[in-house]
């Protein structure tokens, strides 16, 4: 299996988990962070000013990736997540802090956009699902490895070296992509009039049917990206990225098997299984009151991430126009910004910084991911084929 996929796969890979692990690093010690400036109350905007500058920048991604080149988008999101990185410890005021945060957005806009276009690239039709899960393998351990380590370098070293060996992970991530060839054909040079985005270049409409599901899905994450710092410190969980730790380790094992699956019996079928465990795992960790069940539910969580994440990019390569991948793309993690974004923005008026309000934020999410399982159904029942 190893060499199926070839080098450029691999080394993307690794280079992906560094970027995620970088980026995710921080997250845990946000709330702490910003608390410490004063802006307890803003803490929902930690998440949506990031989301927000995110979808801002897929369509120049998208566009840019089809027409200059993957590798050079992706270059531009790690050369700017690493500049924000270093800029973080500077910040002594709410405000310039969530400037920061905003910034740090594009950098994400970008370098999974170029990336995912890349990887669609090289992965066969008829083995599309499964190497999308390998994929998103190497995601999930960047996301968990990144929440769980952060919060223990913050205890050992402080806040300036956690943001300083975040920009250095990130570092590593751009020197791996180096390495990677360039997959798009006819590249013309950058040129200004290139930044010029018309509706074309922003939604890519042969994907809207994914999308839709990744907006719905992705609110709960919004909601769990704000809320899981917090209530490991409700539950008196000295690592507040311990819901990720424990995440990763079932999403690892599902995402390797829930490609093969997709591809066997279908995308919109697995996702009807992946969403119904996502509704579980909402349930779950609104009600939970022990860090046991607490526990439980992140790896529930893991599970349904495991089988819907890929399964959503696997459909999206499926439905994108072999001239327009990087549009697809780039439409694809605006629907995961924009659900976000939602998800996150939604706390700001459920959530109150107590343990009582946590039920009423997760309730919200599992309206959310109830909406997408129903969607989905709908589309396989009443649209013959997977558009």
């Amino acid at each position: 299996m190893i060499k199926s996929y070839g080098r450029n796969f691999w080394i993307m890979s690794l280079a992906m988990f560094l970027f995620m692990t970088g980026f995710n690093l921080i997250l845990p010690e946000l709330n702490q962070f910003i608390t410490q400036l004063g802006g307890e109350e803003h803490k929902g905007l930690i998440i949506t000013l990031f989301t927000i500058s995110a979808g801002l920048a897929r369509p120049f991604s998208g566009k840019l990736s089809d027409l200059i080149g993957r590798k050079k988008v992706m270059v531009a999101g790690i050369v700017l997540a690493i500049v924000v990185c270093l800029m973080y410890p500077f910040s002594e005021t709410v405000l310039f802090f969530l400037l920061l945060r905003f910034i740090h957005g594009f950098s994400v806009g970008f370098m999974p956009t170029g990336a995912t276009a890349l990887i669609t690239d090289i992965l066969p039709e008829n083995n599309r699902g499964q190497g999308m899960g390998i994929w998103g393998t190497f995601i999930s351990i960047g996301i968990g490895f990144g929440q769980s380590l952060g919060s223990w370098i913050y205890a050992h070293f402080g806040m300036n070296t956690l943001f300083t060996i975040a920009a250095m992970t990130t570092l590593i991530s751009g020197v791996l992509v180096y390495f990677v060839n360039e997959t798009l054909k006819n590249k013309s040079s950058f040129k200004i009039n290139q930044l010029q985005i018309g509706w074309k270049d922003v939604f890519e409409p042969n994907v809207f049917p994914a999308a839709m599901v990744m907006w719905l899905t992705a609110a709960c994450s919004g909601i769990i990206f704000v809320l899981t710092p917090d209530i490991s410190g409700f539950l008196n969980i000295e690592n507040k990225g311990w819901f990720f730790g424990i995440y990763v380790i079932a999403t690892i094992i599902v995402r390797l098997t829930a490609g093969t699956l997709s591809d066997k019996i279908g995308r919109r079928q697995t996702l009807i299984i992946g969403i119904s465990f996502l509704i579980i795992s909402m349930l779950l960790i609104g009600y939970a009151k022990s860090a046991t069940a607490y526990t439980i539910a992140s790896l529930v969580f893991g599970i349904a991430t495991g089988i819907t994440s890929p399964t959503l990019f696997a459909w999206t390569a499926d439905l994108s126009p072999e001239s327009r991948r990087g549009v697809g793309a780039g439409t694809m993690f605006i629907a995961l910004e924009f659900g976000i974004m939602l998800g996150s923005a939604s706390t700001l008026l459920t959530y109150n910084n107590t343990f009582e309000t946590v039920t009423l934020a997760f309730l919200v999410a599992t309206g959310f991911a109830t909406l997408g399982l129903g969607y989905t159904i709908w589309h396989l029942y009443r649209r013959k084929s997977a558009t």
